[in-house]
């Protein structure tokens, strides 16, 4: 008996990346927010750093499907960094009186300790990718 497709072969790879990666962006939306309303201190505050770069990282497969892993890795870890870095001027705590999106993406006080879980974030990110197919499958298992 011949198995059916996991995905029908007439939708284009990059469509069906782009809506795991935007399934996945409202999934990390969701956590986030469920972190914030359920736990507090520290918890709540290194899990939505993690969540932070890993939604950044949704958001570069969505806008390059063909993105490697690693590369949306890096290139969610540099944003997250170039975010914290900023908060050193004063610039986004003055934009975060003005705006509370200002305030949710830019923070407003620079931590050294996000910059680490920005970086677990991304491995997170990339480690989840890297065991999914393009098309949202699950990569067999490697021998």
């Amino acid at each position: 008996m011949k198995e059916m497709p996991a995905v029908p072969a007439s939708i284009p790879r990059p469509v069906l990346v782009r809506a795991t990666a935007a399934a996945a962006a409202l999934v990390t939306v969701a956590a986030g927010l469920g972190v914030r309303s359920t736990a507090s201190g520290d918890v709540a505050k290194y899990a939505g750093d993690a969540l932070y770069t890993v939604l950044i990282h949704t958001l570069v497969v969505l806008l390059v499907p063909r993105v490697r892993p690693l590369t949306a890795a890096g290139a969610a870890l540099a944003v997250s960094w170039a975010v914290e870095l900023a908060q050193l001027t004063g610039a986004p705590a003055e934009l975060a009186q003005r705006s509370t999106v200002a305030r949710l993406v830019l923070g407003s006080t620079f931590n050294a300790p996000d910059l680490l879980w920005y970086a677990v974030g991304a491995a997170l990110a990339c480690a989840v990718r890297s065991r999914l197919r393009p098309g949202g499958a699950p990569a067999p298992p490697r021998t």
